[in-house]
């Protein structure tokens, strides 16, 4: 991950929801994206395991990023979601989980992506495929200035 570009990927400096969230990320290449999350009390349901949503939103954003690499310091690419489903099969309530998101196939606009999380000790908590669109100006690798 080049230096000019890893403020934004390391939990600081991410733009609103991102920053709610509070995830870092643990690598990103061409086709997977892996982003790690640390538990905190504000990612618990009210039966005090991981909130669905927080899980939900967490492969939303690393599987769209296994399909909007951008090696180009200082730019990124970016997607949207057409549709995301999500199956839950497992709970924890602290630790660390990691997500992993990647690049199954894909066109020039449209790619699909599926991720799982597990948490520290390798359980699997969710899986899930998606869909996603390219922004217009991020079709191409070097994508559009951040």
């Amino acid at each position: 991950m080049d230096e000019e570009n890893r403020h934004i990927t390391q939990g600081q400096d991410l733009p609103g929801f991102h920053s709610l969230l509070g995830y870092r990320q643990a690598s990103w290449e061409e086709n997977k994206a892996v982003i790690e999350l640390e538990l905190r009390p504000g990612h618990l349901n009210l039966g005090g395991v991981i909130h669905g949503g927080v899980l939900t939103s967490l492969l939303d954003i690393a599987m769209a990023q296994a399909g909007t690499y951008c090696p180009y310091p200082g730019r990124m690419r970016k997607a949207i979601t057409l549709s995301l489903t999500t199956t839950f099969t497992g709970q924890c309530s602290e630790g660390v989980i990691r997500v992993t998101g990647r690049k199954r196939a894909g066109g020039s606009r449209i790619f699909n992506s599926t991720g799982e999380v597990h948490d520290e000790q390798g359980n699997l908590l969710a899986i899930a495929e998606a869909t996603f669109r390219i922004r217009s100006g991020s079709e191409k690798p070097e994508g559009v200035p951040i």
